[in-house]
């Protein structure tokens, strides 16, 4: 199987895959999350977007980070980035340099988004 078949595309695919691998049914993480099964299914075949405050509670259950999830939920309304385009397409990486590339590049964002959130302004040195 293709490493990047197993990486999820989706926030729907993320939530689903995190749920599969703490072992939990979808009844009970959505009782735990404390919304519908339907809902919770819903949300992992990526046919409703779910709120805030269930990607939150969500993101609690699973033992994610809550950034993390928004940034796929992000992800998801739009399209691609041109930086994470950029990286995808380069033929002069390999497959694990983009993967890596990748996950540092969300990485950085998460930062910046969270900060953002908490009303924080830019690092010492920026201008």
């Amino acid at each position: 199987m293709d490493e990047d078949e197993s990486r999820p595309s989706t926030l729907g695919e993320l939530i689903r895959r995190q749920r599969e691998l703490a072992e939990l049914p979808m009844r009970q993480l959505a009782a735990m999350v404390g919304i519908s099964n339907p809902y919770l299914s819903q949300i992992e075949r990526n046919l409703r977007a779910p709120s805030e405050r269930v990607l939150q509670a969500i993101a609690e259950q699973l033992h994610l980070s809550a950034d993390t999830l928004a940034a796929h939920a992000q992800a998801d309304d739009g399209a691609e980035s041109a930086v994470l385009r950029a990286i995808r397409e380069d033929p002069d990486l390999t497959n694990p340099q983009r993967r890596s590339l990748e996950e540092m590049y969300e990485a950085f964002r998460e930062v910046t988004v969270a900060r953002r959130r908490r009303g924080g302004g830019r690092e010492p040195g920026e201008e």
